[in-house]
């Protein structure tokens, strides 16, 4: 094939060591990330001609306009590299997993003298225990429901003395084992977090055994109360250990993978064996799978899962062999604590039972995911349809925009815009406004410049594409469907706007009021109330919620910028321009705070006496 000059030139400059190489589009997207023993090989083999038989590679190949390179030291350290890579681009033709932005974790925070348990999506090194991830938050609260009735734990902000004279309510209801009104000690309490703990990892057996001697000495100490609340306890445990499937008597630590596709659909089902016991399982949907063989498909989930995996165990079974097995079991070594990790193929019965268990899991699970989106799909079509024949439209409203507003008295005003396309939510193209023209609390003042900023960038786009050039895809479309949150008032200032622009009868304008959700329209004196099981209301609530949720966030974060420009203003030095550039650079006090002395004295204006201060008074 015939390779462009300025790609040619960058092939022939690679260098013969390991790395990482990052594909680029032609408006300088990463769509691909991948890692090499040797930049040079690797990245050429993608432009022979045998390589674009692989209509992955094919189609990728058509869409390289630069290649970057980053050069390592071994290929471990290009294994992890590509890893951060892809979870920070998400390139478009990469293995990755759906949805991975920050699963659920349960924390256990030892740090703590009376640890408290808690939901996390962010694991940090700050001495707490983590378990997970999980897919469904829903499940692991779930899950903690169960376990705190059998290990009781903190949720409040106490600080915990013993002495306190009466205990929460959590208390009262056996939620919690009252170490603030001394009815355990604070080893007594840490130990039934460590039980808790224990029992996320399987290792019931042990729990089981000594809640059974202290039951059997409380009976004999006559202590009848106590020996029934272990009794309790016991069975408690019981009934949530019969769901644990006995694998083996011996004690197998592993997990084992497994994978279905289905119309360039891929699920993997991860079974967790601990103690020879079936402990969970969990499942994962990855995108960019097509055209890729299943051993491809095993190794990027290996990487993406155990990444960021809180506990790896000694041994993970495949349903195929991997390429890069030697070097996968170096870095899950790594992960381990040194400790050693294998990646085995199932070798007996029980394994390989295990593995067709997990794979009709997998099956099943795909199968009803696929019923599941084929639903919402028709759901999205029919409140589509609901909004379209509800406002007279003439074509169903694929494109939906909607606006609100957020400030505090008038301070640190800021607007939302919200996209959603085909029913659903396009996050990449919702934007925000800090408000530049409106004194004091005025939402409709608000409300028009938004709108007239807004279509003056749809006009700055068609310019740009008639140039050839890219324009932002946010305001390059228009919308079929317009919402403004606030009723009439919001709809008036909304119809002036496009009037403007002479946009009247190209955009259906539509005001939704708060108390009623009724939609008002320009030139109709009468509300329109969709009916209150109507997919079309719920979609029309969906949008407006989102957009009020964007605003929302959109004022705390100028809000706290407000307040950080506050504080740089009372440093010696520092003025508008000075704290403008000092932001630009940074993003943010945390990071001015971080700063090396000799970073802040690059910035232009910024002398070695005005960063001293401002190292001083930001402590």
């Amino acid at each position: 094939m015939t390779i462009p000059d300025h790609l040619q030139a960058t092939i022939d400059t690679l260098p013969d060591k390991p790395g990482c190489y990052i594909m680029k589009d032609s408006k300088g997207k990463v769509i691909y990330v991948g890692k090499a023993k040797v930049l040079k090989n690797r990245v050429r083999s993608y432009f022979h001609e045998s390589a674009q038989d692989d209509a992955k590679t094919a189609q990728l190949v058509r869409h390289i306009d630069r290649i970057e390179w980053i050069v390592v030291g071994s290929e471990l350290e290009a294994l992890i590299l590509e890893m951060n890579l892809i979870k920070k681009y998400r390139p478009h033709f990469n293995i990755r997993l759906k949805d991975d932005k920050r699963y659920p974790y349960i924390k256990i925070h030892w740090q703590m003298d009376y640890p408290k348990v808690t939901v996390t999506r962010q694991m940090l090194k700050d001495g707490g225990q983590y378990y997970g991830p999980y897919t469904s938050a829903w499940a692991v609260h779930q899950t903690l429901d169960t376990l705190r009735r059998i290990f009781p734990y903190l949720t409040c902000d106490r600080t915990i003395t013993g002495t306190d004279k009466r205990a929460c309510l959590y208390y009262d209801i056996k939620l919690c084992s009252g170490p603030c009104i001394g009815a355990v000690t604070r080893e007594e309490y840490r130990q039934g977090i460590a039980n808790l703990g224990a029992f996320l990892d399987g290792e019931s057996d042990q729990i089981v055994a000594d809640l059974q001697a202290a039951m059997d000495q409380a009976a004999q100490n006559l202590q009848f109360e106590r020996a029934a609340a272990l009794r309790d306890k016991l069975r408690a445990i019981e009934r949530v250990t019969q769901q644990q499937k006995i694998i083996s008597v011996n004690t197998m630590n592993s997990d084992i993978i497994a994978l279905a596709r289905e119309d360039n659909e891929a699920c993997v089902q991860i079974f967790f064996v601990r103690n020879g016991k079936l402990i969970g399982r969990e499942y994962f949907v990855l995108e960019g799978t097509d055209d890729a063989g299943d051993p491809e498909i095993i190794e990027e989930f290996i990487k993406q899962f155990y990444e960021q995996a809180a506990n790896v165990p000694g041994e993970v079974i495949l349903p195929n062999q991997i390429e890069e097995s030697q070097i996968i079991e170096t870095w899950l070594k790594s992960r381990r604590n040194a400790q050693k990790v294998t990646l085995e193929m199932p070798r007996n019965a029980a394994e390989k039972d295990l593995m067709q268990m997990a794979k009709e899991n997998a099956v099943e699970t795909l199968r009803a995911l696929k019923t599941q989106w084929a639903n919402d799909s028709n759901r999205q079509q029919i409140s589509l349809s609901d909004l379209q024949e509800a406002l007279s439209m003439e074509e169903v409203p694929n494109r939906i925009e909607c606006y609100d507003i957020s400030h505090t008295q008038g301070t640190a005003m800021v607007a939302s815009m919200v996209v959603f396309e085909q029913g659903t939510p396009a996050k990449k193209l919702y934007r925000r406004f800090n408000i530049k023209t409106v004194a004091g609390p005025d939402d409709f003042a608000a409300m028009e410049e938004v709108l007239t900023r807004r279509f003056r960038r749809w006009e700055g786009a068609q310019e740009q594409v008639k140039l050839g050039k890219a324009a932002d895809p946010a305001f390059a479309l228009l919308p079929d469907l317009l919402i403004v949150d606030g009723g009439k008032g919001q709809l008036s200032r909304a119809i002036a706007v496009l009037d403007q622009f002479q946009l009247g009868e190209k955009i259906q304008l539509a005001g939704l009021a708060k108390q009623q959700e009724e939609l008002f329209l320009p030139g109709k004196s009468q509300s329109i109330l969709l009916p209150r099981n109507s997919q079309g209301l719920y979609l029309v609530q969906r949008v407006r919620d989102e957009a009020h949720r964007f605003a929302i966030t959109a004022h705390r974060a100028q809000r706290s910028k407000q307040g950080l420009a506050s504080r740089l203003d009372l440093v010696p030095g520092i003025g508008p321009v000075r704290r403008k550039a000092l932001l630009q650079k940074f993003g943010g006090l945390d990071e001015i705070k971080a700063a090396p002395l000799e970073e802040l004295i690059g910035i232009q204006g910024i002398t070695e006496e005005i960063a001293r201060n401002l190292k001083t008074m930001l402590e």
